[in-house]
């Protein structure tokens, strides 16, 4: 018993010596950023008036057939974040990477 106290304090002075090393996680940044992004429900037109003009505004996309089912999706790029609208109202903002080296979700394969 005094053996495996003594151990597990040895391995717990070990991890505390050790240095830290942090990454920055898209989530992590993504949180504190949230407040500088469009909320959900605002429209097409609030958007533009508080953030400005963005840099794309893609054609809106929907699926075949049923429109109720399937409603058009618009996507507006802005340089850190994108807007995804469903008719004339945002759904979601996602911030982007801000570099390649950002760790983020896995590519969808």
């Amino acid at each position: 018993m005094k053996a495996l106290i003594l151990s597990l304090a040895l391995t717990a002075g070990l991890l505390l010596q050790a240095p830290a090393q942090a990454e920055t996680l898209l989530v992590d940044r993504v949180q504190s950023e949230t407040q500088a992004m469009p909320g959900r429900g605002q429209s097409m037109s609030q958007v533009e008036s508080k953030f400005g003009a963005p840099q794309v505004k893609h054609a809106a996309i929907s699926g075949p057939n049923n429109r109720r089912a399937n409603p058009p999706i618009t996507r507006w790029d802005y340089a850190g974040y994108t807007v995804y609208f469903e008719y004339n109202h945002v759904v979601d903002a996602v911030a982007n990477k801000s570099s390649p080296s950002e760790i983020g979700p896995k590519p969808v394969q």
